[in-house]
């Protein structure tokens, strides 16, 4: 069991000023950077505001480093869970959240325990695609109402240029009575998480760091540089931190709509795409992308934060706004291979069954929001195809409430006439074809989005196939 926090009041009479502080700072970070024989001191207390995807594997990597962690978070059901040992993300383990460094509360007030403050709360994007900084302006008001004078604030939340000057702190002065660079500090670090992935956790990757002046650059480099082994980059500014992470999956996001542009335009040419990128690749500096869906909170929700930010300032940029509009359009684009492949099988579309696997966003995860698998689904549904769906990572009720949809406890093939390999988990792309086959109804098609299936295996198994 983690501990509680019980209620702590602001500590008002302790609070450092000015240049104190900074001097305050530089002596910490000193201590904090000790090193007794094997072990590290650390003295600070950090307190991690959203335990999140992003906030929660913060928390557990500060505190397995030795920090005091406060974790606040104001969804009682979560904290809950968090006080039980339960990992509520699935990309940890219960026991790394059960660390006793970490006391996970509900209390506001705990906040004016900690040294520093890490904010990272959610950021959507509203269905107009202008970013939603509500939840970012919320936190600030919560901290600046709590936190000591002295203290760093930190946002991890992605954001446009701007953002942190221009929402966090006047939120944090508004309800802090205080000043941004004289009685209390402010950063921006972006988030670098990767659900899934555990080569590039929090210690594997760079990490960028920025502050509103050298002096805070440096205290934010330091804090960032004890947990982090592949060490820092210090940004030149805060606003070129928060563009470095729109940037980022910018680019991927162009990449992929390339592909996933080139699959639809080789298919009407009746050239097989897989084989032109394996052609493409042998070139020494050929990137690699592969088509197929682009859901997450990140790859495609960023584009929006910059070009929202330029259109502000008077430019649109065209090409990022394209291929947002290219790999929206391939959930529709999944939906009509289905229906194609239904049709050379020669199955009636409404007497048609549909088994969808993987329901998730990412292979490997089981998160449901932000899975374009929903969107093939609304479109099947329009032609009143019979599914069903099976994620063996999700969720199932959350998946039956997220997609309308009947979602199998036990995976059965039986009597369906397609199966939409959606999300290609391993326990897919290790599946018997030919017994698989036989559970079928006949004349069966296989359309695998992400490409992860053999198309000769599937060929042999009495499948029509289908990819992206």
């Amino acid at each position: 069991m983690t501990p509680t926090i019980s209620d702590t009041e602001n500590r008002s009479d302790d609070r450092l000023h000015g240049h104190q502080v900074l001097e305050h700072r530089s002596s910490e970070a000193t201590t904090l950077e000790h090193v007794d024989e094997d072990h590290h001191t650390r003295e600070a207390t950090i307190c991690v505001v959203g335990l999140g995807y992003v906030g929660l594997p913060l928390a557990v990597g500060f505190a397995q480093s030795d920090y005091q962690v406060i974790g606040y978070d104001v969804d009682e059901s979560t904290v809950e869970q968090l006080k039980d040992g339960e990992d509520t993300t699935g990309d940890l383990t219960d026991e790394a959240v059960q660390n006793d460094d970490i006391s996970y509360t509900t209390n506001a007030s705990a906040i004016s325990d900690a040294e520093y403050v890490v904010i990272a709360v959610p950021t959507p994007i509203q269905d107009d695609d202008r970013p939603d900084l509500s939840y970012v302006e919320s936190a600030g008001q919560t901290v600046g109402s709590k936190m000591s004078a002295g203290t760093t604030v930190v946002l991890e939340s992605t954001v446009y240029p701007g953002s942190t000057r221009e929402v966090l702190i006047p939120a944090l002065e508004e309800t802090a009575g205080m000043t941004a660079g004289e009685d209390f500090f402010v950063g921006y670090s972006p988030e670098r998480a990767t659900p899934g992935d555990e080569e590039h956790g929090l210690s594997d990757v760079v990490k960028v760091v920025s502050g509103q002046t050298e002096a805070v650059l440096d205290d934010v480099a330091e804090l960032y540089g004890s947990v982090v082994d592949a060490g820092v980059h210090r940004a030149p500014s805060i606003e070129v931190a928060e563009a470095s992470k729109v940037v980022e999956n910018t680019q991927r996001d162009l990449n992929i709509a390339f592909v996933n542009e080139l699959s639809v335009a080789l298919e009407h040419m009746n050239v097989d795409t897989q084989e032109v990128l394996e052609a493409a690749g042998t070139k020494w500096n050929f990137h690699d992308y592969q088509p197929g869906l682009v859901g997450g909170h990140c790859i495609p929700v960023d584009p929006y934060f910059l070009s929202y930010r330029s259109a502000q300032e008077g430019f649109e940029p065209e090409l990022m706004q394209m291929g947002r509009k290219v790999n929206e359009s391939m959930p529709a684009h999944v939906a009509d291979l289905t229906i194609k492949a239904l049709n050379t099988c020669h199955k009636t579309l409404r007497d048609s069954r549909v088994l969808v696997l993987g329901l998730s966003y990412k292979p490997g995860v089981g998160d449901l929001r932000s899975s374009k698998v929903s969107n093939v689904i609304d479109t099947l549904n329009e032609y009143d195809i019979h599914l069903e769906g099976f994620d063996p990572i999700a969720n199932h009720e959350a998946a039956r409430e997220t997609f309308n949809l009947d979602v199998q406890e036990q995976l059965s093939f039986e009597g369906f006439d397609a199966i939409v390999l959606a999300t290609p988990h391993d326990e897919f792309t290790e599946m018997d074809l030919e017994a698989i086959g036989s559970e079928l109804a006949d004349d069966p098609a296989l359309v695998d989005v992400a490409g992860a299936i053999d198309e000769d295996e599937a060929a042999d198994a009495g499948f029509t196939y289908r990819r992206v």
